[in-house]
């Protein structure tokens, strides 16, 4: 797909009635805000979503070139995390495999039908999901008690390349906040010549509906303070609406404290140097009461999440690891 695809892909009907409730909400006249959208799509490729999630209407020119396109982020991932080795994480199964020892946790990869039975038989209730995807897509929570026929379930896993989870238990205080999923955080690392760091953090929640917690599955998201674990501010989901207290729950998210963030901290700082050939990864990661467990690791963390919640583009991120591979290596790569 070429950048002006993808920058004009989607509904234009449905953005030009969100352009009439910004242009409603902020006084921007329609015309302007069409002249805006033209600007932001010329000098970084930036599509229908982009433009109102980042709200690029309120942003100067020199503020516009900070935010990271899918442009940009191609060049990126091709340096830190080259497409060759992306089997490491984008098939989850092999992520599983590979970080087993942060993962305690039962799954199912055809391995035949009787294993299969047996998985059955230890869960009565577990997630299913694709080899590899994006977004949630096809991530589901499924009770053992439901599956009529398992041939049929054994096939239909194959066919569509689907594998089995057991369930997380998260902690009872997590579980507070959001108790119908699952609610992960997105951990940003960057690790090179034997050093690990954290570059950005939020965490996501489920809408009190959804089984899970992903931003394109309804979900919401807040910045998450790196050094002390506590959430910043208000949530955030794709409609674009803010929450200062979660829509189910009643219970603020601004100061809320994650538990056991130290071994956490710990956990993906050890892991990002796993790797030799993957250097900047997005963790998702779930607390449980003794301590934390990856649920999976992306080698193309998106930026979307990121400039939401950061309100700025995030370019200086980029930049950032750049510089150390080129001080280490003598490069001169550029963003």
């Amino acid at each position: 797909m070429s950048l002006i695809d993808y920058a004009l892909k989607g509904n234009y009907k449905r953005f030009n009635d969100n352009l009439k409730k910004v242009s409603k909400d902020t006084g921007i006249g329609m015309w302007s805000l069409r002249f805006k959208f033209f600007n932001s799509f010329v000098k970084l490729g930036c599509g229908y979503s982009d433009f109102l999630n980042y709200e690029l209407y309120k942003r100067d020119n020199n503020e516009l070139k900070e935010y990271v396109t899918i442009k940009d982020q191609d060049k990126f991932y091709e340096i830190v995390s080259p497409s060759q080795h992306k089997n490491e994480f984008s098939y989850k199964p092999n992520f599983l495999k590979n970080f087993k020892k942060y993962i305690k946790r039962d799954f199912f990869v055809d391995e035949g039908i009787d294993e299969l039975k047996k998985f059955l038989e230890r869960h009565t209730e577990f997630m299913i999901k694709p080899y590899d995807g994006l977004g949630g897509h096809k991530v589901d929570k499924i009770y053992s008690k439901d599956i009529g026929n398992v041939d049929e379930f054994y096939e239909k896993l194959k066919n569509e390349r689907l594998f089995l989870e057991e369930y997380v238990v998260q902690h009872s205080k997590v579980s507070e906040v959001a108790p119908n999923s699952v609610n992960t955080i997105r951990i940003m690392t960057f690790a090179y010549d034997g050093k690990s760091e954290i570059l950005f953090a939020c965490m996501r929640f489920g809408n009190g509906e959804a089984s899970v917690d992903n931003f394109h599955q309804g979900g919401m998201a807040v910045l998450v303070d790196t050094e002390t674990g506590k959430l910043v501010g208000q949530a955030y989901n794709k409609n674009l609406e803010y929450f200062d207290r979660h829509p189910k729950t009643n219970i603020q998210f601004d100061e809320f404290q994650i538990p056991n963030w130290d071994k956490i901290r710990k956990m993906v700082l050890s892991a990002a140097l796993e790797s030799r050939h993957i250097h900047a990864v997005g963790w998702d990661v779930a607390v449980t009461e003794d301590g934390a467990t990856f649920i999976e690791g992306n080698r193309r963390a998106g930026y979307d999440l990121v400039q939401v919640l950061s309100k700025r583009g995030r370019k200086d991120i980029m930049r950032h690891c750049i510089d150390i591979i080129n001080e280490c290596e003598d490069t001169e790569y550029k963003i």
